[in-house]
């Protein structure tokens, strides 16, 4: 059988082999001089223009940058519902209520319209989910914000290095997380850098990461502990040497999937959008989940379906909501390989396997 084409796959080589090493060799492996040096060059290297805070996952970012930003219990932050977990679990963990609304069709981002009609006199913050690497409608979102007097917070987990006319993702908000799992476009092994806009919003992101201290022993807020350590932070900063070359390889084969692929919808990328491809997201409009499976068990082709289940409908929260557009998406998106590590083999294998069970099943 042919070799398995996994529907995503870390990269990590001899360079970041090297930092650790000297990591270790330095005894320096808590938070320290890289973590530092990681923060400034990563807001430097993604053009962001402002301080960035790193954290030991996403998911703390997005539950730090909201306590320090304000966001308590008794408020309300709509999210999407097509997204995974962290997004909403993050608003929870505040004591704020998550508030579902509709995404887009076009792009599988927040809907501007069913945001303004979630708000109410409890909603405090807006938190977009740039999916799948595509940035959310931002001006709109920013302009529905101003209006109402919300803050918008970004979930960047999965955008490294989008934009929109010419604004970084990362740069529109109060906050922005940008997530260091393995799979995404770049990882640090573990972690998560938020970016922020205002110098309190930083203070207090760098107290509650460290146990509520600025200076050892002298608390001044009940804090976590979810710093990066030195370690993770070296493996990030030679990631962000490598994770330009590797988004353009995501999309030079995103553009050759589109140009090849029949019988399913491709991902459209909005005017002035800059798509990163942290998944190549297609539509598949009937029998999703038999297609994914025909693409593992008889072309050896990994797929991946985010989100089947979408948020509202989680045990933890269970929100009688109606999302047409969300259920659709849930029904029928499937993520195909557009990594980096992807031969032209594989892409034509991909293309193939595709086409044709699209074409036998029509």
């Amino acid at each position: 059988m042919t070799e398995f084409i996994p529907p995503a796959k870390p990269l990590i080589g001899d360079e970041e082999r090297e930092a650790v090493d000297r990591v270790l060799r330095s005894g320096m492996l808590a938070q320290g001089p890289e973590v530092k040096a990681f923060e400034e060059e990563f807001s430097s290297h993604f053009g962001l223009d402002r301080a960035c805070v790193a954290v030991n996952s996403g998911t703390s970012g997005l539950h730090l940058g909201l306590l320090s930003a304000g966001v308590k219990a008794g408020d309300e932050v709509i999210v999407p519902s097509f997204t995974f977990a962290a997004t909403c679990n993050s608003v929870a963990l505040t004591g704020a209520t998550p508030v579902f609304a509709d995404i887009s069709a076009d792009d599988f981002c927040l809907d501007p319209a069913a945001v303004e009609a979630a708000i109410t006199d409890k909603t405090v913050g807006i938190m977009p989910v740039h999916l799948y690497g595509h940035p959310a409608k931002m001006p709109e979102l920013q302009a529905i914000a101003d209006k109402h007097g919300l803050k918008i917070y970004e979930d960047a987990a999965q955008a490294h290095g989008a934009s929109l006319n010419g604004t970084p993702v990362g740069a529109f908000g109060e906050f922005a997380m940008f997530s260091l799992y393995p799979t995404k476009n770049m990882t640090s092994g573990e972690g998560g850098m938020v970016s922020v806009a205002s110098a309190e919003t930083e203070r207090l992101m760098r107290l509650y990461r460290n146990q509520g201290m600025q200076q050892q022993y002298h608390n001044e807020v009940v804090g976590f502990n979810t710093r990066m350590t030195d370690i993770h932070a070296a493996i990030g900063r030679v990631q962000l040497t490598k994770v330009g070359a590797w988004t353009a390889t995501r999309q030079s084969n995103a553009a050759f999937l589109s140009a090849n692929l029949e019988g399913v919808t491709p991902p459209p990328v909005a005017d002035g959008a800059v798509h990163v491809y942290h998944q190549y997201t297609v539509r598949v409009p009937s029998d999703r989940d038999g297609f994914s499976k025909a693409l593992r068990e008889e072309y050896n082709v990994g797929s991946g379906m985010f989100y089947p289940v979408p948020n509202h409908q989680l045990k933890p929260f269970q929100v009688d909501v109606d999302l047409p557009e969300t259920a659709k998406a849930a029904a029928e998106c499937l993520s195909l390989p557009v990594h980096p590590s992807l031969s032209q083999d594989d892409l034509e294998r991909i293309v193939t396997a595709v086409n044709a069970l699209a074409k036998a099943g029509a």
